[in-house]
C-alpha cells in the first residue's frame, strides 16, 4: 500500500465499517454448565427451543476425559475401566474346562484323520 493511502491500518480488506455489530442473525441459545469429578467446568450451548429432556445429563469433559454432570456438588464418578481381555479369556468365560477339553480332542482327532494317522 502506498504511503498516504486512505486505508485504515489494521483492518482487513473488504471488512465493513468499524464497529459494525450486525454479522447475521444470532440464534437464541441456552448455556449449560457441567462439572467433572476434579471440579473442572465445561459449558455447552444448546438451541433455546430444544426440549429439556434432549439436553444430555452427562457429557465427556474435553480436557480431562472424565464424565461431567450438571450437579456441581455431585459430579458423576469415572467409569470403571475393564482390563483388556484376550480372545482366550472370552472363550474361557463361555466354556468349562471339560467342554474345552472335549472340543480340543475333537479338533485333534479331525486333524489326525486328515493327515492319515
Amino acid at each position: 500500500m502506498a504511503a498516504g493511502s486512505s486505508a485504515i491500518r489494521g483492518t482487513r480488506v473488504g471488512s465493513g465499517p468499524m464497529g459494525e455489530m450486525d454479522h447475521g442473525h444470532q440464534a437464541e441459545r441456552v448455556s449449560v454448565s457441567y462439572w467433572d469429578a476434579k471440579g473442572n467446568e465445561v459449558v455447552k450451548h444448546y438451541a433455546a427451543d430444544i426440549p429439556e429432556e434432549e439436553i444430555p445429563e452427562i457429557v465427556d469433559h474435553p480436557k480431562s476425559g472424565l464424565p461431567a454432570g450438571r450437579d456441581k456438588e455431585n459430579p458423576p464418578s469415572p467409569e470403571k475401566n475393564e482390563p483388556y481381555k484376550t480372545h482366550l479369556a472370552y472363550v474361557k468365560e463361555r466354556r468349562s474346562d471339560d467342554e474345552a477339553q472335549e472340543l480340543l480332542d475333537e479338533a485333534l482327532q479331525k486333524l489326525r484323520e486328515k493327515r492319515g494317522e
